[in-house]
């Protein structure tokens, strides 16, 4: 494979439903990159043991759910396991090594570009939230320095093509409840984006890097306020960026008839982004239904 021609294969929101089916379709679509958002369960370390065991090229970054119980107030509250015993958000982080780029970078030298993670554990939104946990795991204590860790990733990437990954994704995608990181709950509307993101974005163009692609996911695609319409998944900036939200969600979908199975894929020609979809993949490893994505909006 050549760097000219890159196929990415993007995992929304899993939410415990990855099966051993998931990887043999990854395979069968020879995708050459994954990326993963996140949100893999409430701290649920045997999916994470099976994605961090795929033998694919990939990067990771870990969701609000992957700290359920570590995180907040609440969450600690209703904590399943003794954590004087174990402790399994540094369990996740563990298995997974290098491929979790959660404040950190890797670098694909067959691809000649880098994935650069945004805010791991992130919850969304304008309030900078579980204080006392990205204190204690990353000594970050607001957005600002939350923003100048995602900088200094991107001041450490080999190559000057980046792709950024996040859990969720960057504020400035619109303030709708229907927008791409719109609030979809009571009250309604507001730009619930990672506004550390957005400026990490920003001085990574500043820098001389190109991203032609940031994804993300949190924000399910199943609205909670309305059934009439999905949310906003695409967007497309100035700088010709394209920005994915590939939070489907449930992702594996059983009826009478089928069982089948979600994928976000996006290819790279020459580091630009040529095309995107959504697709199912079927029992039998086959796409059986496929949304191209050709509507683009402005931001």
């Amino acid at each position: 494979m050549q760097h000219n021609r890159i196929k990415i294969a993007i995992i929304g929101d899993v939410h415990d439903q990855w099966e051993d089916r998931d990887a043999e379709a990854l395979y069968s679509l020879a995708v050459d990159l994954v990326l993963f958002v996140g949100d893999f369960g409430n701290e649920s370390v045997n999916v994470v043991k099976k994605i961090a065991s795929l033998d694919i090229a990939k990067a990771v970054v870990l969701g609000n759910h992957d700290a359920w119980f570590s995180a907040t107030e609440w969450g600690l509250k209703k904590c399943p396991y003794d954590r004087s015993l174990e402790d399994r958000v540094q369990q996740q982080l563990d298995l997974l090594g290098e491929t979790h780029v959660g404040y950190g970078k890797l670098d694909f030298p067959q691809f000649q570009l880098s994935v650069v993670g945004g805010r791991p554990f992130t919850w969304g939104g304008p309030k900078w939230m579980c204080k006392k946990f990205f204190r204690d795991r990353y000594g970050v204590n607001d957005f600002s320095e939350s923003t100048r860790k995602i900088v200094q990733a991107v001041e450490e990437t080999a190559f000057n093509t980046i792709i950024f990954l996040g859990h969720n994704g960057p504020y400035g995608l619109g303030e709708n409840p229907e927008d791409t990181c719109g609030k979809d709950w009571p009250p309604l509307g507001g730009d619930f984006g990672d506004q550390d993101l957005t400026a990490a974005i920003t001085a990574a163009r500043e820098r001389g890097k190109y991203i032609p692609l940031v994804t993300f996911g949190h924000m399910h695609h199943n609205l909670r306020h309305t059934k009439a319409r999905l949310r906003t998944i695409v967007n497309q900036d100035k700088y010709q960026t394209m920005y994915l939200n590939a939070a489907s969600v449930p992702r594996i979908i059983k009826t009478e008839t089928v069982k089948k199975r979600n994928f976000s894929l996006v290819c790279l020609e020459n580091h630009q982004v040529t095309d995107m979809s959504l697709i199912w993949v079927g029992e039998n490893d086959q796409i059986i239904d496929e949304k191209k994505i050709h509507n683009v909006s402005f931001v």
